[in-house]
């Protein structure tokens, strides 16, 4: 039997298995084409010996992105924030809901940040500027696979250095600047409920409105949902909040505390919240209202503005003793901490808040 090469994804595993010759041979015939160019970084292919002596070839890019991908929760901050304002049967949002759209454009800087590819500008000058209007730059353009994140990490790369509050409101197309209106990133809610619908969250449907059809996509996957709900529950009303590791969200999920709070807050902004606190009663739903005013308050200052010890009133007595171990283990990443504080403090001045 031949044994040619065959390409498919390997796991690290295997890489490590790879014999010394076949790793040297693929070095040896890393060249680049004619017409690459020069700029851009060679990639090569390299092999190895399979158990039935069949060369495999792999594309050591796709151990890298393995390892990330393994690092980060199965859902966006954005599909988590739909996913909590859509009605499970009917698979639409409510119509009177203004917020959402510019909220969503928040998450995306939000997620760009906690996935490491933004952060603020390493400039001591830009304290003098309010958080919100502090400029933004891009650290890291390798594309993430979540394709509205791409295109917002493409807009950034390619144009001047803006303020987290000039992005929310260019990509929500917010402006009287007829040259920046290509910014606006457009069918943002059909595109991420399509992107749930391939991740098997979502199932789509044809609903007649009067007049015309509509596209709705109803929840299939209720699991996910009741996982977001709990957690939610969990940060705005348990004495001691844990959060343990998930198939959304993995053990290896960097930022765990305070991607959670980050969550319930743009919930908030974004006018869903209240759909995950349907179980509790009138008055528990006051209370945990009341608490995620206050982790708005104090996680959109920089530096935060919750202490480990400070009163809490009962609830999350170790969220901000938590969050503060996750600072001190990346310390490395205060600058895109920061984005995180400045886009929550951009969600303080939303209309349903105020």
């Amino acid at each position: 039997m031949s044994s040619g090469l065959q390409r498919r994804r390997v796991t690290a595993a295997a890489a490590a298995s790879s014999s010394p010759s076949s790793a040297s041979a693929a070095a040896a015939g890393q060249t680049n084409g004619p017409n690459s160019d020069p700029d851009e970084p060679s990639y090569h292919s390299e092999t190895f010996s399979s158990e039935n002596g069949h060369k495999i070839a792999f594309d050591p890019r796709d151990l890298e992105e393995g390892d990330e991908r393994a690092k980060q929760p199965r859902l966006t901050l954005m599909e988590e924030i739909l996913l909590m304002g859509l009605k499970d049967k009917q698979g639409y949002l409510s119509f009177w809901n203004d917020n959402i759209s510019y909220a969503l454009r928040g998450c995306i800087v939000l997620e760009l940040a906690f996935r490491g590819r933004i952060s603020m500008q390493r400039d001591p000058s830009r304290r003098r500027l309010p958080l919100c209007d502090r400029p933004i730059e891009v650290i890291d353009d390798r594309l993430t696979g979540e394709v509205l994140l791409d295109e917002a990490l493409k807009l950034m790369k390619t144009s001047e250095k803006m303020s987290v509050a000039a992005w929310i409101d260019l990509m929500s197309g917010e402006t009287w600047n007829l040259m920046k209106i290509g910014y606006q990133l457009k069918q943002v809610r059909e595109r991420l409920a399509k992107g749930l619908v391939d991740k098997g969250i979502l199932r789509t449907e044809k609903r007649n409105f009067l007049l015309f059809d509509m596209a709705t996509h109803p929840v299939s996957d209720t699991g996910a949902k009741d996982e977001i709900r709990r957690r939610t529950i969990n940060v705005l009303t348990a004495r001691t909040v844990v959060l343990p590791a998930t198939a959304l969200v993995p053990e290896e999920v960097p930022f765990r505390y305070l991607r959670a709070v980050t969550m319930v807050c743009a919930a908030y902004a974004a006018n869903v919240l209240e759909n995950a606190l349907s179980s509790l009663g009138h008055d528990a739903r006051d209370r945990a209202f009341g608490r995620v005013d206050e982790l708005l308050g104090d996680y959109s200052q920089w530096p935060f503005a919750a202490k480990p010890g400070a009163p809490t009133g009962g609830v999350g007595v170790n969220l901000a003793q938590e969050i503060s171990d996750e600072l001190n283990a990346n310390k490395d990443k205060e600058l895109q901490v920061e984005v995180v504080a400045a886009a929550l403090n951009v969600f303080t001045r939303l209309d349903s808040i105020l």
